[in-house]
Order: structure tokens, then sequence, then C-alpha cells
């Protein structure tokens, strides 16, 4: 049995009356307390809220920070359901950062499903049984005899006592063990199941403050500052004072910092009463910089020196199996490609912000869009030499993070700003050109690949040099390949091997990290494969994967186990896939399709693209069939399919127009104009059905993403005959 299951088994309830009458229940989650000591955070944790007051209000606290993926209301709606609340008196209320009472406060992944989907109903289970047992001292009946409803309780005569008359009563009860309450059959669900809608959109959609954006505090002022353009560059010199005589500008500082671009780097911090004014004055510092060796840097020279190390040995050998040199010695037939993908930004609609506001006694208090505040915390402690219990964080509502919010240099920025003023609040707002320039970027990266077909046509060697990048020789898990990637395991010879160039461009996780550039590499040269052997992918896939029973399970975050992959389960979203999308039936003249999979965060999912060229020679992408498999149940299908509909249209927009292509060691592109995301044209009808399987639910902000674009390479390769093995798309090269 999955630990994501077994895990829940040692949540701990503790109950507690709230002031002026009601129930509070607190749960703590040793696991989850073990994933935050893991990453720095402490063992005494308390990860969720449940109140119960007088007038049948129900508030649960939501400890992750909420990016937009639906968690600030699917994991209340998991508590909600076991409790048997009435979701119209439900509300929900953004935790702050506090480690000792919420443990590890992350958001990215895709973890939050697997690791909350029995400790939140065990949660609420609890408090429904403490709610039992208040009204069954009350009326002097067996417990065994009420049932409950929409947040009440009731008995056989229909008398009945709400929740909020009974949850004074229901806070003096012991607490029950979470691993002997009684959880819900699935027929009985009343709210996992049923689409609702965000629990801030109506905010959202009344233009509340409720972004990091927003934030306003009496005496504020704002920042903006200036970095160098070339990563690992040092400041020379900055005229401070032409900026400080741009009116409405109070101070030009000049920031050093360090070689470490997640803490303070060198630059000019400028402040004023309004940001236009930051940003304007800026122009005004003439700063020099020097770019040191990295200057000359660019994607140029790394597709270069990547063509030399792929001409010599490889440095090191990821993974092996089997004589492969005999296997490709043997061969009938032998195929070789070589493919890239280039760096990505994150572009999250909201810009990297941060309010810091120092105290006069030391204390640091922030108002931070962050995924990841345990490490914007341990950052702003480093950087400033603060102890961590003087750091106060309150999390905001985030406009996107993808990822790049994991990363907390701007939360280090303003802390750095702020403590130059103490008792003043400064913002710190990036402008899109800061955005896209000082990003951690998806690594690009380089592979050489070789596939062995014996007599037969049957795939019998596979073979990758993966040129990567390192920074002070070693691979950041971004930058990284799994040894076992597919279709290792299941090619009974392979050999991947590995040799890196040194870089300083910052790299960070970008939705669906690794896979969203594998997944290209992998299905694409295997789509050669099937062509050269006659076939299509999907055939060429369910060979591979035959008969194979699970494999084994693997470590996972703080401990857990996560399951082995599955077989079965894949086939199951193939064919699901190539069923709704008539994949045998062919296409209308001037269209094709083509196909894709990938196993990425626990998720399955196998997709198909319908696409044509316009007239201009444009990529149009019609159709996009989606089959995922996340598990034995879709807990808010509303939630769901918006992260399944922006998976895709994130993959679409990667792989015909995104490149962040560096030059002088810095990002070439400086806004929207030179670095289009996709919009409305480029959206294709999106159809997505789930495969419910019997195995935990899992997450669904990444997994959908990376099948996506070998799909639609594929497809291009079946209506052009010319195949797509670089990224960004260039459609001059299919007519």
């Amino acid at each position: 049995m999955p630990e994501t299951v077994a895990l829940s088994r040692r949540t701990l309830l503790k109950a507690g009356a709230l002031a002026g009458g009601g129930l509070m229940l607190s749960a703590s989650m040793p696991m989850i307390a073990k994933a935050a000591t893991a990453a720095g955070g402490t063992e005494a944790t308390l990860n969720a809220y449940v109140s119960i007051a007088p007038d049948n209000t129900i508030t649960i606290v939501a400890r992750n920070p909420e990016i937009g993926q639906g968690i600030k209301t699917m994991l209340p709606m998991l508590i909600a359901e076991e409790l048997d609340a009435d979701w119209d008196q439900v509300r929900v209320t953004q935790a702050d950062f506090n480690p000792q009472k919420y443990g590890f406060q992350f958001a990215g992944g895709s973890f939050s499903t697997p690791m909350n989907w029995m400790p939140m109903r065990q949660t609420g289970a609890a408090a429904r049984r403490m709610l039992l047992a208040a009204a069954a001292e009350r009326w002097g009946v067996a417990a065994s005899s009420l049932r409950t409803e929409q947040g009440k309780v009731l008995d056989a005569s229909g008398r009945s006592l709400t929740y909020g008359e009974l949850a004074s009563d229901a806070a003096k009860v012991a607490v029950p063990d979470p691993a002997k309450v009684q959880l819900k059959d699935a027929k009985d669900f009343k709210i996992i199941g049923r689409s609702i809608p965000g629990v801030d959109s109506a905010r959202i959609v009344r233009g509340e403050p409720i972004f990091g954006v927003d934030t306003r505090l009496p005496g504020m002022k704002y920042a903006a500052f200036e970095r160098a353009p070339t990563f690992g560059a040092r400041l020379v010199s900055a005229d401070v004072e032409a900026a400080k005589a741009v009116p409405g500008v109070e101070d030009a500082i000049v920031m050093k910092g360090g070689d470490n671009p997640e803490l303070l780097v060198d630059g000019v911090a400028v402040i004023a009463n309004n940001w236009w004014t930051a940003n304007k004055a800026r122009e005004k510092l003439s700063v020099q910089w020097d770019n040191g060796e990295w200057g000359s840097h660019s994607s140029a020279g790394y597709d270069k020196r990547a063509a030399e190390l792929w001409a010599e040995p490889p440095q090191s050998e990821l993974h092996k199996e089997g004589d492969v040199d005999a296997a490709f010695a043997s061969a009938a037939k032998v195929l070789e490609a070589e493919y890239a993908y280039p760096f990505l930004a994150h572009v999250a609609m909201e810009p990297m912000n941060c309010t810091a506001l120092c105290h006069e006694d030391g204390r640091i208090e922030l108002w931070a869009p962050t995924q990841n505040p345990q490490a914007g915390a341990q950052g702003i402690a480093q950087q400033l030499g603060v102890a961590p219990d003087k750091i106060a964080i309150h999390i905001t509502r985030m406009g996107g993070g993808f990822g790049r919010r994991l990363t907390n240099d701007y939360m280090v920025q303003a802390a750095a700003i702020a403590a130059k003023k103490p008792g003043t609040p400064i913002q710190l707002i990036w402008s899109r050109q800061d955005d896209i320039r000082s990003d951690f970027y998806r690594p690009a990266g380089w592979h050489r690949l070789r596939a062995a077909l014996d007599a037969n046509n049957k795939l019998i060697g596979f073979e990758d040099h993966f040129v990567t990048l390192s920074k002070n020789g070693q691979v950041p898990f971004e930058a990284s390949m799994g040894a076992t990637e597919f279709p290792a395991r299941f090619v009974e010879n392979v050999r991947y091997v590995q040799s890196t160039m040194e870089t300083r461009i910052p790299t960070g996780a970008l939705r669906a990290p690794q896979s969203n550039a594998l997944s290209f590499v992998m299905q694409s040269f295997l789509d050669e494969v099937a062509h050269a052997q006659g076939r299509d992918l999907p055939a060429l896939m369910l060979e591979l994967f035959g008969d194979r029973e699970p494999l084994p399970g693997t470590p996972g975050m703080g401990g857990m186990q996560n399951p082995g992959f599955s077989p079965p389960r894949a086939k199951g979203v193939i064919e699901k896939a190539m069923q709704m999308s008539n994949w045998s039936g062919g296409t209308p003249d001037g269209r094709a399709k083509g196909f894709g999979f990938y196993y990425s965060h626990l998720g399955y999912f196998a997709e198909v693209v319908e696409v044509s060229l316009g007239s201009r020679g444009e990529i149009q992408v019609h159709d996009v069939w989606v089959a995922g498999d996340v598990g034995s149940h879709i807990i808010n299908p509303f939630g769901a399919l918006n992260q399944v509909e922006g998976s895709i249209i994130d993959g679409i927009g990667q792989a015909v127009g995104l490149a962040v292509e560096i030059e002088n060691g810095g990002a070439k592109p400086t806004n929207f104009h030179e670095y289009e995301i996709p919009r409305m044209p480029m959206t294709p009808r999106i159809h997505t059905e789930f495969v419910i399987t019997d195995n935990p639910p899992t997450g669904m902000g990444e997994p959908a993403l990376p099948p996506v674009i070998p799909a639609l390479a594929n497809a291009l390769f079946k209506l052009t005959g010319k195949r797509v093995r670089k990224l960004p798309i260039d459609t001059s090269q299919l007519v």
C-alpha cells in the first residue's frame, strides 16, 4: 500500500474551545513534519484548523499557499465532506507562515493532494464524531442512533441540532484516534466530486486587494531594484545622486550582494513615493558593471559546446542495462537524432513583488506571494543575520507561480532594502523586464539519441548522450535526468550517459520540471522509432508495456513512498486517448494527428493533438484529446479541468514560440513582444476525460503538460514529413 495512504494513520488531533464558544480542531501530521524538518522546518507542527462557531459558520484555515492551482478550495473540501458540512457555511482563510504550527507550507510538485487526501478527511471525520458524541450526551441517547446532514445532527424522530449549537460541548469531548474514525463510503460523497468554484473567485472578479502587489500599509514607500543584465556581474559604480534628483525619489542605495542569485546580488535600490517614479529614476543611474568571465556566454555558445561534447567521451554514466554495444553491433538498423530545447521563463502574470517592514526592534515583517515561505525566511535570515523567530511572513494570494515563486530572491531584496529604512514599509515591485531578465529559467538541454532495431524491427537498444548544465560542478535537479527515464526498464539494452558545461544562468523548476523537456525528446524520438518500424507510437508504447506488472515504489518527499510506475495504468490512458480521438479514423484534408504519453508527478496522461498549417505557414492546433489517470477521485472537477486546460495551453505555447535566448551572459528578451506567451487565438478545443482507477488521488498542477509537446511535434511530422527536433518549432523548416 502506498504510504500516501498509510501516512494518514499517524495523524494526531487536538481539540479546544473558541473564545465566545465553539470548537477548534487541529491536526498534526508527523510525516509532513518530517518533510518540514528536511526543508529546515521544525518537528512541532499543526497543519490544519477546523473551527465551528456558535452561528454554525465553519472556518477552515488553508495552510499551503494558493497560486491558482485550487488547493485553497480543494483541501477544505476534503474536511467538509467528512464533516458532513453545508459547504455554503464554510469559510476558508489563508494561514500566515508559521512552521511551528503548520509545518511545511509549500505549493509545488503537485504534492498537496497525495499528502493530504487521507489526513484532511480524517480531520473532518474526527470533528463529526465529536459532534455526534456531544449530541448524544445532550439527548441521552447512543451516538450510533444519530446521523449528520449539512451541518446538523439528527435523530430518528427528526430532532436536530446545528453544529454551532453543539460546538462548545464538542470541544470538551475526548479527541478520537484518527486511525480509527470511520470514513465515508465514496457513494455517499456530496462535496468530493462536485464542481465548486474557487473560494477566492468572486473576490478576484470584484477586484478585491488579495494579491501581494495589492498590499497597502500606512506610510508605505515603493522600490525598484536595478541589477546587472549579465548574471554573475559585479557593480562597479552608479550615479545615485542623479536618481535622487528625480522629483518624488526619496533615496537611492547601493546594495552589495554575493554570488548566490537566490539571495542578494549587487544592485541599486531606488525608493520613491510611487513605483512609477522609482522605476523611471533607474534610467538616471548610469550603472557600470564588471561582467567577468560570464559575459561571453550565449545560447549559440552553449549549442556549439554541446556539439563538441557529443564528439568526446561522456563524462559520466547515468544508467546501463544489458549489453548496449552488442545490441548496436548486431542491429539491422540504427536510428540517430539530435534534440535540443531552450531556456524558458516563468512570466507569471503578477510580477515578483514583496512588501517588507523592518521594525525598530529588528523584527522583519513581510507580505509575500511565495510558494515556499520557509526558504524565503531562511534566505532573509542568512542574508541579514536575523534570527528566524524575528521574521514574520503573511502569505498572500499569487497571480501565478509555475515554480518561479519557489525561489525567493525578491523577498530577500525587499527585506534588505527595508532594513536600510527601519520603520518604513517598502514595497518592491519588479517590472516585466526585471521579471524576464532575472528569472530562474527552465534549463536548456541537448540529447544525442540512438536506437537499434533487429531484423524483425524490434527495438533492442536505446542510448542517450545527454548534455546539460552544471553550477560549480553540480547538476541542479531541474537540469538533470532520472536514471530510469522511459524507455529504461522496458528495453533490454539501455545506456544513458551525461556531459556537462558550466553556467551561471540561474535555473529553477518550471511547471512539470524535467518532464516538460524530456517528454519532448523521448516521445518524439520514440515516434521516429515507431515510424521506422512501420507503425505508430501508441502501438510501440503498448508493446513495450506489454503485460508488465507495476514496478517497485520509490522514496518520495518527506519519507513518503511513491507508488511504482504502473504499465496497466499507462495502457489505460493510451487506449482511452486513442478511443476519444478516433485515432485510427483519419483526419480532414490538410490536418494530422500526433500522440504523446508521459508519467509525471504520479499522474498518467496520454494526449492526441490535431494540427494544420495556416496560409502563412503558422501552426494551428484544432483539438487536443486528453486522457488522464490521477487515481480514484477527481476531488473538484472544476479545478481539475482548469489545471488540465491550462497545462495544455502552456505546453503548446512552449512548443510554438517560447525561448529565452542568452546573449552576453544574460537574457535577451525584455517583454512580451519578444517572449510571446499563448493567447486566445492559439487555444484549441480541449477534450478531457479521466480514467478512474483504484489508486489514491494525486495532483493535477503538472502531469497534463508534458505529453502535449511531443504530440504536437509528432502531428507536424505526419502533416509535413519534417521532424521537429529543436524547440521552439521553426515553422520555416516545415515547408
